[in-house]
């Protein structure tokens, strides 16, 4: 939902007793009197009350009047009052039922976006969750379990890993063409329609130190990834590869593609939050909906210390604004 001037997100909750409650507050304040997004929140008014005002809101149009005012919050209560830095299995339905509630009021248009605060993979898969994580979990509950992939995105870089929430041993067992061509054209699509790229570039990592080097080093280059790209290609995309993994990340090489494909989770991840941690931000292609998150953790170390960094949910959340508008605009 946008009326042309400030776009109605959904930010979740996230694990209670993470830093999620306070750099909600914190967002809330810095973007409350601005002409930036607005937001709601599903989740415990209790719990964001120590944090900021708030007021319980019943739909969208009450939301955006109370957002100058007070935190508005659509009603997710907790199982058991949440205590900073130690986090409890027992609230994990209402982490859940946050993220749910969110993904539901973007499939019925009520809002433009939503942005996800950190959960706990630990916390939940005590709890009986049976999904690796959030970008998983999303993708179930908008019916395209299989068709999610992963973006991480700064102003100076974005990647996509093609294999993610497992081992490396797993990842380099897993890592098929299929797999990064399927990554490729979602990654391709998605700068289309949510970044305003008309022709994405796509740059495609090797797996091994210098790309193999001609096989001396490892043969996946030429076995996997090779004809990956070549498919790519054969299909009109602007693909390059496969680079040699330590060079591609230099501002030079940056400057020769929009988005890296990258073999495994840290090969993408590691550059980019040495890059940019603060301003990094996790998004979800291959949804039908916009979805958005900080590309850090709970952090229940310095929970409740009042220290939390909200730049990178800022970031978060002023990408889902600018990824909803592009999307209407497409």
């Amino acid at each position: 939902m946008t009326d042309g001037r400030r776009t109605m997100l959904a930010l979740t909750m996230g694990d209670p007793a993470g830093i999620g409650p306070e750099i909600t507050a914190a967002a809330w304040r810095a973007l409350r009197a601005g002409d930036g997004p607005v937001f709601v929140v599903p989740g415990d008014v209790a719990l964001l009350s120590a944090h900021a005002p708030v007021r319980a809101v019943a739909d969208m149009a009450e939301a955006a009047l109370v957002f100058p005012d007070a935190l508005p919050v659509l009603p997710v209560d907790l199982v058991r009052p949440a205590r900073p830095g130690q986090p409890d299995s027992a609230n994990a339905p209402a982490i859940t039922g946050s993220i749910e509630r969110a993904v539901r009021l973007a499939q019925a248009g009520q809002i433009a976006a939503m942005v996800t605060n950190p959960i706990s993979k630990l916390v939940l898969k005590q709890a009986g969750f049976p999904h690796p994580g959030h970008t998983e979990y999303l993708a179930e509950l908008c019916g395209v379990a299989g068709q999610e992939v992963m973006m991480l995105a700064c102003p100076e870089l974005r990647v996509v890993p093609v294999t993610v929430h497992v081992s490396l041993r797993r990842a380099l067992d897993s890592l098929t063409t299929a797999e990064i061509i399927r990554c490729g054209r979602t990654a391709a699509a998605a700068l289309r329609r949510d970044f305003a790229i008309a022709s994405p570039r796509l740059a495609v990592a090797g797996l091994n130190p210098h790309a193999g080097e001609g096989g001396v080093m490892g043969d996946e280059e030429q076995t996997i990834i090779g004809p990956a790209i070549a498919a790519l290609q054969a299909d009109g995309f602007d693909v390059t590869g496969p680079w040699p993994p330590d060079t591609m990340f230099t501002p030079p090489a940056r400057a020769r593609y929009d988005v890296a494909l990258c073999m495994y989770h840290d090969q993408a991840l590691i550059p980019l939050k040495t890059i940019d941690m603060a301003g990094g931000v996790n998004v979800t292609l291959g949804l039908p909906i916009v979805r958005t998150s900080p590309d850090h953790g709970t952090a229940f170390d310095i929970a409740g210390q009042g220290v939390a960094d909200p730049s990178s949910l800022l970031a978060a959340l002023r990408l889902a604004d600018d990824m909803a508008r592009n999307r209407g605009a497409a």
